[in-house]
């Protein structure tokens, strides 16, 4: 059917007009394909993205913060199950730093419609933002090992993929079609980003140098001070983190699709949501693994963008994955949040996930019938947070053991089998989030962060 509109096709037009394009292998659009990710998405949250607006993605989401996916609208054309994902295409899977929208802990369903992607449509990855204050369309195009990445968000271009997207939804399914057009009308009359334009090729260019390590500078070097040696130690956690967190997020999009799409018994469903629960706790570890590393290599995100948040609320939201999350392994957990308690002043994106990490960090080693008590309460001009361990019985813990520091950012506990990231590193994150660390005599954790009118 000559008629048809495929990703190809859409693709193909996106690259009409390179008559002289620079050519990359797989490895390399990879590593441009993610930091593109990282860029946008960074645009966007800077950017009021709670205006709305809408994305479509295939083959697979690649879009992770999860403040964005649960605001805009979003189409996804994704294949059928094990086929593409042990493809090579699956290498473009994105590397997720926080839950997906889809994860049950959070919502039932995801903020987006999945269809099939046909054979026709190739795996390259394709992305299409567009909010009233950001716009751009992202693709890989080429050969094996001849792929070129291509970014455009100029007007033309915009009009032309949204009208052969809408072609492409009319003939898969009429009814998100309408959809489509519904959220392109609410938006109206969307600003062209022209800054983000501009800025768009030398940001890439930074993040790519930034990213790669200078093996000849390093090997014309006989000795390392201590500050390089833990900036390469930090820069080799960030990618491995990025390859552990991407199969498992693989899985988690297998397990989320398997669960909506066939039936099953309870005790199959309730493994499948068992697994999804363990790759969601290990993404999270390493999430915090990564940010760690960023602290330590100096990539970290700057004190002004910090801003007001509601700690109790979002310790009350949170609090029922960690109950649930540390039944399973026998200890219990006891809340006291006063209601109507003052902001704070910090970054809510990477708390979020670095108060998973304590809440893991203080109870790895610590036997079952313990109980983890989390209070939250004023402090002058500050919100005193504590995180109080009560162990069933001292004698029967193991020994007090801290384990060892691997470097600047990990400490491994041969005893618990734990990996966590070492004191420093937490102190170093929680500062950088605003937070102020007090090590509590017993078990535990008392961090205090100031009051957002109060400063």
């Amino acid at each position: 059917m000559t008629n048809t509109i495929t990703i190809k096709m859409i693709q193909n037009f996106l690259l009409e007009g390179f008559t002289n394009p620079v050519l990359v292998d797989d490895e390399t659009s990879r590593r441009m394909w993610w930091s593109s990710l990282e860029i946008i998405q960074k645009q966007l949250l800077n950017l009021n993205y709670r205006e709305g607006g809408l994305w479509v993605a295939s083959p697979l989401p690649a879009i992770n913060e999860k403040k964005i996916l649960n605001t805009l609208k979003g189409w996804l054309w994704a294949p059928e199950g094990f086929p593409y994902f042990n493809s090579e295409e699956a290498k473009y899977l994105p590397h997720y730093h926080v839950k997906s929208s889809c994860d049950t802990t959070y919502q039932n369903t995801c903020n987006y419609k999945i269809l099939n992607l046909h054979n026709n449509d190739g795996f390259e990855p394709f992305l299409m933002i567009i909010t009233p204050q950001l716009q751009c369309i992202l693709t890989i195009a080429g050969e094996k090992n001849k792929k070129i990445l291509i970014m455009r968000s100029d007007e033309d271009t915009l009009k032309t993929v949204i009208e052969l997207v809408d072609m492409k939804l009319n003939q898969d399914n009429k009814e998100e079609s309408e959809i489509f057009q519904k959220h392109l009308k609410e938006l109206g009359n969307v600003k062209i980003n022209i800054q983000f334009a501009n800025n768009f090729w030398p940001n890439l260019s930074v993040k790519l140098a930034n990213s790669i390590t200078n093996s000849h500078t390093q090997q014309s070097f006989t000795t390392f001070n201590n500050k390089n040696s833990q900036i390469s130690e930090a820069k080799l956690l960030e990618a491995i983190s990025h390859e552990v967190r991407t199969p498992l997020t693989t899985i988690r999009t297998l397990v989320s699709s398997t669960l909506k799409k066939y039936s099953m018994n309870d005790a199959i469903r309730n493994r499948l949501i068992q697994i999804d629960n363990e790759c969601t706790e290990q993404i999270d570890r390493f999430g915090l693994i990564f940010n760690a590393a960023e602290i330590v290599s100096g990539e970290s995100s700057s004190p002004q963008q910090l801003t007001s948040v509601d700690l109790g609320h979002m310790l009350k939201t949170l609090s029922p994955f960690w109950v649930s999350q540390l039944e399973r392994r026998g200890i219990a957990m006891r809340i006291n949040i006063p209601d109507n308690l003052p902001k704070v002043l910090s970054n809510s994106q990477k708390l979020e996930l670095m108060l998973g990490g304590l809440i893991d960090k203080n109870t790895r080693g610590i036997r079952e019938g313990s109980t983890l008590i989390l209070e939250l309460n004023p402090a002058g001009q500050q919100l005193k947070l504590e995180l109080i361990v009560q162990k069933k019985d001292q004698r029967n813990v193991e020994s007090n053991f801290n384990g060892s520091d691997l470097g600047p950012v990990l400490n491994w506990n041969p005893q618990t089998g734990s990996l966590q990231i070492t004191q420093s590193a937490t102190y170093k994150l929680l500062a950088s989030l605003g937070g102020h660390v007090t090590k509590r005599r017993d078990t535990g954790l008392t961090v205090f962060f100031p009051i957002y009118e109060s400063i």
